[in-house]
């Protein structure tokens, strides 16, 4: 079992309202079995919704209230961000999913960069909020970036 950003998967989950469907992703999972996940909208927020990065760090310290995770207009929804790790968390462990694709750079579900918090598109390094606790549990996180072919065809 792997778990997937369901937007990847061409649902329409985006913060926009769209999605991030992944022609590569949609074919290497035709032989996989996989768990469409919006950590974002199992945290509580609607689609659409506005725009949020992390400012103060990474998922890592949303998690441990270091830093938090802030919408275009300032509010604060770190915690409907730590919600949905959390409930993601427990679909994976329900199901014995060790691995995730998740959305590059989202504040959810990006792996190793994500935005830097100043809503220009400027990356910094460091996880989201999900991918962050996922890892901490040892479950395996890419994004549609990484050579995800090699690496699940291998577990």
């Amino acid at each position: 079992m792997i778990l997937v950003s369901a937007c990847l998967m061409g649902v329409d989950c985006k913060y926009n309202g769209k999605n991030n469907k992944s022609l590569e992703i949609l074919e290497l999972m035709k032989h996989k079995q996989v768990i469409p996940v919006c950590p974002e909208q199992l945290g509580g927020l609607t689609t659409p919704r506005l725009a949020a990065e992390i400012q103060g760090g990474e998922g890592k310290d949303v998690l441990s209230k270091k830093a938090k995770v802030l919408r275009k207009d300032g509010a604060d929804i770190s915690e409907a961000f730590i919600k949905g790790a959390e409930e993601t968390l427990k679909i994976a462990e329900s199901m014995g999913a060790k691995s995730a694709v998740l959305k590059a750079r989202s504040p959810s579900c990006g792996t190793g960069e994500i935005y830097d918090g100043t809503f220009k598109g400027k990356i910094a390094k460091g996880d989201g909020v999900t991918t962050a606790l996922l890892k901490m549990k040892g479950i395996q996180v890419l994004t549609e970036e990484s050579d995800i072919i090699i690496a699940l065809t291998n577990r």
